[in-house]
């Protein structure tokens, strides 16, 4: 029988099968296809909706659109350095591949897969047939399977040199130009048809980066890839070797590296230019590789509140001016004069005598030419270049002009920045980065700049101190000189503000009146380790950066002599008012498409991120940070800061009236007075270089400085963080908080925390002698003091120790060059034995005669204590006050010790001036003894909710720099 064969019957419906879908998927294919010549029509471009940036309330801030910063250039016009630099860098096979390249796909999925840097996978053609058809955000099989097909067809539409012309025409390039066209006007102030080779490797890195690899935020980084570009160039035979050197060479020579990464989008009408710039470089980063933020019709909701930000701009605008002018007048007058005496002079000396050197009318002729040329010629240079449409008149003279100005004003020109946080969220709440945003600043100083911060530092270290147990709110410390020394055995010198010392203060004093001595000693106490660890936890700064930011394991370190963005301290104050939490500053909460869909939404990731942390969303303990906010408010309520939160020091400093009395005092819906409570820090760097104020709300977080972008001059004794950054820091506070209701940093203090009213001298338990000399303070459980104060129970003892000590100085002869008519005086010495036989003195030397005088016997036996009166060390010096055991008993020998000794007499030169010098707390006068009392007990006190003030009792105002 014939076995009949079945795989036909099979094979040919399969057959069949196959052919229908393919035919399906070639013919959607061919209708998706249909239009693409007009879709790829490079010389026509939709007009482009444009981004809107909304504030917090909804208030329009600005708009994005990118139509004017596109244009075209025909490709027979392009240099052909700009197309061999281009296909070097991109694409080195562009005209032998069919629109891809296998080699490329199989190395980028290498890269995937070994999660290494293979090199790309995409050519020239796959890039812009993603940019025109894809969004090349999305990283995924599919779109890069669409970005396949889409390459394809256009190979089969287009010639290679018709894909190079839309490329160059269409791609991003950075700094919110698109082609190259646009692009070289930016970058190098004239249009592509002069574009060099050095010019055109600038050019090609930007398109994997332009974020990175940006020449005016990371110079070092982008000559170190063009050089790369050129030597490509140089290898693949585009140019020789010396015309690529001459070109890099040339290009660096002329570069401005003053220039900041400037937006083109200069001409729009914008609410809040520097915050609007800093979400455009946010976006840029973002989007990179979409052209949405200029022509994609979104909406940015952002964090921004107008009325604050107006506020602050007014505020900022004000205060620089002022700091300009106050500058300007630090010029003596007599020196003025002398020196419009010494120039005529000199020149006269010059011609006579033939001293070229001595020649200044010059230099002086230069300086006042380019001041009217920035003020009078420049502009009109600028309105001609408009009228005319002479673009070299803008893009060489002006520009050039505005530039050299610049560089030769900004050294004594005072510029300042601010930025205000929200705390809690963190959210971008104000933001100026300088004085007037145009076209030649915006360099957005509160998130760029790097500056020492001065003793605004300090608090960053004294939480890790607190967090030690080895010292206290109130733990003393002598602020008196005192020489450290370095890992190599040299002696490091510091000074107190102005060179004046205290004696013993306690911790929070010390900070609110930022004291330098007292603070480095807290610094070598607890470690540089500890201190750096906790400071950079606070600023967020990773370990990779400390060196270059000079935060190194040395004392000036204690002094603030480090590099800080405005933006980090002001991060690191806000943890403190947030409790200690993690805070992470951000300037856009969402970003919806066109028909109102969130697609980017930063602020609910930002969320996520910090509840997957869970506990380690601490940076610092609850307890510690509870701790902190009240040793800061402390420098509002007697400290640094009282002169910046009183509206009389706005009315002297800028002559403005703003309101009366305290600038933190408010009134409630009830129509209740109350003050809202608030701490800070001030900070001034050496040579009154800085001036610093961050400072904190439980509702917001503000830091302010003031200085010169090149450092080098000073700002002078009138301008310091207390005198010009409080000022303003308060000034704005009061605007950010007006019409917030009271509120405290935390309800109820953190369990751990104890609550004590001590003597403000010893810092131990209060007793009724103490008086008015006692301070509320926290501490961290178990830290807390359990002994009583003794300083002033036992008062009349120690006035009768100064009497005897003073008279024992008149018996050892150091007093007696200081008394009047003692010829013929006998003195008496029986009161010295209970027999009156007066030898208990000649007792206190031995047979040679040799100084044998025992103190701690002598006050036991005569005054009936010992060294237990002072305190267990037996320490008078540090804890009694009365002399120093180690100059009045030294061990220098007396030749005769009843004879006339020479006192030594202490060094009372006057201080340095400095404007509203500190002052210690006052002294209440010792009652007379008391009858013994119970020590008082250990418990915490209540803290009353209701409780709208913070009192410090015992201490005074001071206006420390």
């Amino acid at each position: 029988m014939k076995r009949v064969r079945i795989w036909p019957f099979i094979f040919l419906p399969l057959l069949l099968l196959s052919s229908v879908l393919i035919g399906a998927a070639l013919g959607k294919g061919l209708a998706v296809t249909k239009n693409t010549i007009n879709t790829e029509n490079f010389t026509e471009f939709e007009t482009s909706a444009p981004t809107k940036l909304l504030d917090i309330n909804g208030e329009l801030i600005t708009e994005y659109s990118s139509d004017e910063k596109r244009e075209i250039i025909a490709f027979r016009d392009l240099p052909q350095q700009m197309v061999d630099a281009l296909l070097t860098r991109e694409d080195r096979i562009f005209y032998e591949h069919p629109g891809f390249s296998m080699k490329a796909i199989f190395r980028a999925v290498v890269g995937v897969v070994t999660h290494s840097t293979a090199g790309g996978g995409s050519t020239l053609t796959q890039q812009i047939a993603g940019t025109l058809y894809c969004d090349r955000r999305e990283k995924s099989i599919k779109r890069k399977i669409k970005e396949l097909w889409w390459a394809i067809q256009m190979e089969r539409r287009y010639s290679k040199d018709e894909i190079l012309e839309l490329y160059l025409n269409k791609i991003y390039f950075g700094g919110g130009t698109y082609g190259v066209n646009a692009a070289c006007k930016y970058y190098f102030g004239h249009d592509a048809t002069e574009i060099n080779p050095a010019e055109a490797a600038i050019l090609v890195i930007q398109l994997s980066n332009p974020a990175y690899y940006n020449p005016f935020e990371y110079p070092n980084r982008a000559m170190a890839r063009q050089q790369d570009v050129l030597d490509a160039m140089v290898n693949e035979g585009y140019v020789t070797k010396e015309d690529a050197n001459t070109s890099f060479d040339n290009y660096w020579a002329d570069f401005d590296f003053l220039r900041t990464n400037l937006s083109v989008h200069t001409m729009r009408v914008d609410n809040a230019p520097w915050f609007s710039e800093y979400v455009r470089r946010e976006l840029s980063g973002m989007l990179y590789g979409s052209e949405d933020l200029y022509n994609g019709g979104y909406t940015v909701n952002t964090t921004l509140n107008l009325t604050h930000q107006r506020a602050a701009e007014e505020i900022m605008t004000d205060y620089i001016k002022y700091a300009n002018e106050t500058y300007r007048d630090t010029l003596p007058a007599s020196k003025k004069e002398a020196l419009s005496a010494y120039v005529p002079f000199a020149e006269l000396m010059c011609l006579a005598f033939n001293l070229p050197s001595m020649k200044v009318s010059a230099q002086r002729a230069e300086r006042l030419s380019l001041e009217e040329y920035a003020d009078d010629v420049n502009p009109i240079i600028d309105i001609m270049s408009m009228i005319t449409g002479i673009e070299p008149l803008k893009t060489q003279i002006v520009t050039e002009g505005n530039n050299l100005y610049k560089r030769n004003t900004e050294r004594n020109t005072v510029e300042g920045t601010m930025i205000a946080l929200e705390n809690g969220t963190g959210y971008i709440d104000a933001l100026v980065g300088g004085s007037k945003y145009d076209s030649t600043n915006q360099f957005i100083r509160a998130v760029q700049a790097k500056i020492q911060p001065g003793s605004t530092f300090k608090p960053l270290y004294y939480s890790a101190a607190i967090d030690s147990k080895l010292f206290t709110m109130t733990t003393t410390i002598s602020d008196t000189p005192v020489v450290f020394y370095k890992d190599d055995g040299s002696p490091y010198l510091p000074r107190d503000f102005v060179g004046r010392y205290e004696g013993e203060v306690q911790t929070w004093y010390a900070l609110a009146h930022s004291m330098n001595i007292p603070s480095l000693k807290v610094l070598d106490t607890i470690g540089f380790d500890a201190a750096i660890n906790r400071a950079t936890d606070l600023l967020n700064i990773p370990y990779n950066e400390w060196e270059a930011r000079s935060i190194l394991p040395v004392y000036p370190l204690g002094l603030g002599v480090c590099s800080i963005r405005p933006i980090e301290l002001a991060r690191a104050f806000c943890v403190f008012a947030s409790n200690g939490e993690e805070i992470t500053p951000i300037a856009i909460r969402n970003v919806e498409d066109k028909n109102g869909n969130i697609f980017m939404d930063p602020e609910a990731d930002a969320i996520a991120e910090k509840k997957a942390k869970g506990r380690d969303i601490q940076v610092i303990s609850r307890q510690n940070a509870y701790i902190m906010q009240e040793m800061l408010k402390r420098t509002v309520q007697t400290g640094t800061l009282v002169r910046g939160s009183n509206f009389s020091a706005t009315k002297s400093t800028i002559g403005k009236d703003k309101g009366t009395g305290n600038k933190f005092k408010f009134t409630d819906s009830h129509g209740e007075s109350f003050i809202m409570p608030a701490g800070g820090k001030t900070g001034t760097t050496q040579n009154w270089a800085d001036a610093w104020t961050v400072g904190f709300t439980p509702y917001y977080t503000a830091a302010f400085w003031f200085g010169f972008d090149r450092p080098g001059q000073s700002l002078g004794l009138k301008m310091t963080g207390s005198t010009l950054a409080g000022v303003a820091w308060g000034d704005f506070m009061h605007v950010a908080n007006l019409g917030k209701p009271y509120k405290k940093f935390t309800e109820v203090a953190p369990e751990g925390v104890i609550s004590l009213t001590v003597c403000s001298e010893t810092g131990l338990l209060l007793t009724p002698e103490c008086g008015n000399n006692k301070v509320t303070a926290f501490y961290l459980a178990g830290t807390e003091p359990t002994e009583v104060c003794e300083r002033h129970l036992y008062g009349t003892a120690e006035k009768t120790a100064k009497a005897n000590m003073k008279r024992e100085d008149i018996m050892f002869g150091k007093l007696f060059d200081k008394l009047e008519g003692v010829e013929g005086l006998k003195l008496d010495l029986d009161f010295l034995n209970d027999d009156g036989s007066g030898t208990a003195f000649e007792n206190m030397f031995d047979d040679d005669d040799d100084f044998n005088y025992d103190p701690d016997s002598y006050l036991e036996s005569q005054l009936g204590f010992g060294d237990d009166f002072f305190n267990n060390s037996g320490n008078r010096d540090d804890d009694f006050g009365l002399f120093d055991e180690d100059e009045f008993f030294d061990d220098t020998p007396l030749v005769n010790p009843l004879g006339n000794a020479e006192p030594s007499v202490p060094d009372e030169s006057e201080p340095e001036e400095e404007p509203a010098a500190p002052t210690k707390p006052a002294e209440t006068p010792a009652p007379a003894p008391a009858p013994a009392q119970p020590a008082p007990s250990t418990q915490g006190d209540v803290i009353n909710p209701s409780e709208k003030t913070d009192d410090v009792e015992g201490k005074s105002t001071d206006a420390r720099g």
